[in-house]
């Protein structure tokens, strides 16, 4: 009977440990266990309140920001520079968060800042040549990875800073390839960890997606050198620069105003598709196969300018939200990861304008009001005991569908027909 005991005993623990150990292991996550997994949705953040980077968010609302965002089942975020305190502030909450709730999970991609010699001087920028700044952007992130490896799962190497039209900072692929060789020989020695992921973030033209003239040997052995490509695909800034699949066609010109924004919208959605196809048709050229997530995608609310009513017509909340939920079904159909742009508005971008565009990508506003892409959540209680700032999430327009569709406008048409 004793021994009998002891064999029961002698399971239990073993069961118990296994238990232990699977727990551990479904927290312990990598780049690869969670890029392209519908469980971990990603966003771009930014936690700026104000309308300067002067004032950074406390850690406090930070981890406000982070049981929103949970709430919505985002589990990876993307940043942009470690040369601020945001950075290593939202690090530092997110550790205090899982301290406090062993069930709490929250990934990084953390992005390194890379600018060409002389940017934001004034004087003309040498894009062959580095700011010598970037290698304390690269030493600061790998210096945070190493203190929260549980939490820093990828490390992007520039933003947008290999496309020409970055005309005040954009860099040669050489030195984005130096610092991402660099991240790699790290990781190979022991001093990054060896399941980290290092990749750039950029334009689908800078990864061979767009003009010939980005097809160089230096891309090449720069795609070769990531562990995935980080593609940023724009359809909503296309709707000025490159309209031809936003204006209405002269087949659906006898569509309802609502039926002809829903038709916009789904040119939108394939013409994103058609970036990542181009990228993966270089790619493949090359005999190069790498996973492709796409780094960054959005759709502002507002604009006074360019995409604004006197322009593409593009901004308002109802667009934004058919092109989030696009976004969202594409991507976890193709099994890829979505850092959407971006969670909370961020009135720092165009500080001297109020309406203008980049301030208006987030899906919750200053005054922390879910736009239409969140509303469904709101009506769920998602949100439920959840505040920002001291404000309850609710929904823009007090949920007012009418009055949003007043907002609306219909893209201009392909013929312009002349007025008699």
């Amino acid at each position: 009977m004793k021994t009998l005991l002891k064999l029961t005993l002698i399971l239990s623990i073993f069961i118990a440990t296994i238990g232990c150990c699977e727990t551990s292991k479904k927290v312990d996550k990598t780049a690869a266990d969670i890029l392209g997994n519908p469980e971990y949705l990603a966003i771009s953040y930014g936690g700026y309140r104000q309308n300067t980077r002067d004032i950074q968010p406390t850690i406090e609302q930070l981890k406000e920001d982070m049981k929103i965002l949970a709430a919505m089942k985002i589990k990876v975020l993307r940043t942009y520079n470690v040369h601020l305190d945001e950075a290593s502030n939202l690090l530092e909450a997110i550790s205090q968060l899982k301290k406090e709730d062993p069930n709490f999970e929250m990934y990084v991609m953390l992005g390194a800042w890379i600018d060409c010699k002389n940017a934001w001087t004034g004087m003309e920028p040498i894009h062959n040549e580095e700011s010598e700044r970037n290698a304390i952007e690269i030493a600061t992130a790998v210096a945070l990875t190493n203190k929260y490896p549980d939490i820093v799962k990828i490390i992007a190497v520039g933003n947008e800073a290999m496309v020409k039209w970055a005309t005040s900072y954009y860099v040669e692929p050489h030195i984005i390839l130096k610092w991402v060789n660099h991240l790699q020989e790290l990781k190979k020695t022991g001093k990054l960890p060896s399941n980290l992921w290092i990749t750039s973030s950029d334009d689908f033209a800078s990864w061979g997606g767009g003009d010939v003239s980005y097809h160089t040997e230096d891309l090449e052995k720069l795609l070769k050198a990531v562990d995935y490509v980080s593609m940023h695909t724009y359809p909503f800034h296309n709707s000025h620069y490159n309209p031809s699949f936003w204006k209405v066609p002269e087949d659906e010109e006898g569509l309802t105003d609502v039926e002809k924004i829903n038709a916009a919208m789904l040119r939108a959605k394939h013409f994103a598709i058609s970036h990542y196809q181009a990228v993966s048709d270089y790619m493949k050229s090359l005999g190069i196969e790498k996973p492709i997530h796409i780094g960054e995608t959005g759709w502002a609310s507002v604009s006074d300018g360019f995409y604004g009513k006197t322009g593409s017509k593009a901004t308002d909340e109802y667009k934004q939200g058919l092109y989030y939920k696009h976004m969202r079904d594409w991507t976890i159909e193709a099994g890829m990861a979505c850092f959407y742009f971006e969670a909370f508005d961020e009135q720092w971008k165009d500080a001297g304008n109020p309406e203008g565009s980049e301030n208006h990508f987030g899906l919750i506003n200053l005054k922390g009001e879910a736009k239409f892409a969140l509303w469904d959540l709101v009506e769920a209680g998602t949100f439920n005991g959840l505040t920002r700032d001291g404000m309850a999430i609710t929904k823009t327009y007090n949920g007012d569908k009418n009055a949003l569709m007043k907002t609306v406008f219909v893209p201009p048409f392909s013929i312009v027909k002349d007025q008699k």
